[in-house]
């Protein structure tokens, strides 16, 4: 494994700034292999050293994975001067572990929201070649049909010209004043769903993701909680055939 620098490396944890890493070098607090580290700059391969601050040691991961069920009112994004971000729902270290929403979801959408600071595995999730399926549950205005259903799976053409590939749309419930269903969706354009149920006259009252890939919403996190991924979940997002 390649070398880091170890004022970067700590940092990457959450726990101290780079500024507090020189500091906790200066001090002799930072052991290398029981040796006491003399530069902050000084560089380590993770996965062949044990570090160890004040005797405790250092729990390095190359990269981490967030679990968020999002609630409404947040925005998808890292910083933003229009309101509290996803991050603001997570606590300072995590907050310092440069992490970052995998899509987005609108700022009344609820639900799954991925957080990682793993460019790569972002970039396979979002790659429009990989189609990868993300799962909704919706309620909307007015009764849903099977012609609607039958508009989805086409691939909608909408009013602005754009050109939606197949989707899925299951009906759970349909009422005259209001219906549920799950929408599939194998891309991620702005205000998609809701601009394609729009364009049935039925629009959106309500939405909130549930999966995407392989990777279903903890139905024991209450919106605006969160939690690791498990091992296992991080192998089926990278390996999604397997």
């Amino acid at each position: 494994m390649e070398k880091l620098r170890l004022d970067r490396l700590l940092a990457s944890t959450g726990a101290w700034s780079r500024r507090e890493v020189k500091l906790l070098v200066r001090q002799g607090r930072v052991l290398a292999d029981g040796t006491p580290v003399t530069s902050a700059e000084e560089k380590f391969d993770p996965s062949a050293v044990v570090l160890t601050v004040d005797g405790s040691p250092v729990l390095w991961e190359r990269y981490t994975y967030v679990m968020l069920h999002k609630p409404a009112g947040y925005l998808s994004a890292t910083s933003d001067g229009r309101g509290q971000t996803v991050l603001d729902l997570l606590p300072p270290d995590l907050r310092r572990r440069n992490l970052f929403p995998v899509g987005r979801l609108d700022k009344d959408t609820e639900g799954l929201l991925l957080l990682t600071n793993d460019g790569p595995l972002a970039h396979a999730l979002l790659a429009p070649g990989k189609h990868v399926d993300k799962v909704y549950f919706v309620r909307t205005a007015g009764c849903l049909t099977e012609e609607d259903c039958k508009a989805f799976a086409a691939g909608l053409l909408l009013g602005d010209g754009l050109q939606c590939m197949p989707a899925g749309l299951e009906i759970l419930q349909a009422e005259m004043e209001e219906s549920q269903a799950l929408v599939t969706l194998r891309e991620g354009k702005f205000h998609q769903i809701k601009r394609m149920l729009a364009a049935r006259g039925k629009p959106v009252r309500y939405l909130k993701r549930l999966q995407m890939g392989n990777l279903t919403l903890d139905s024991q996190l209450l919106p605006g909680q969160y939690r690791f991924l498990r091992e296992e979940e991080v192998e089926a997002l990278k390996n999604p055939g397997k």
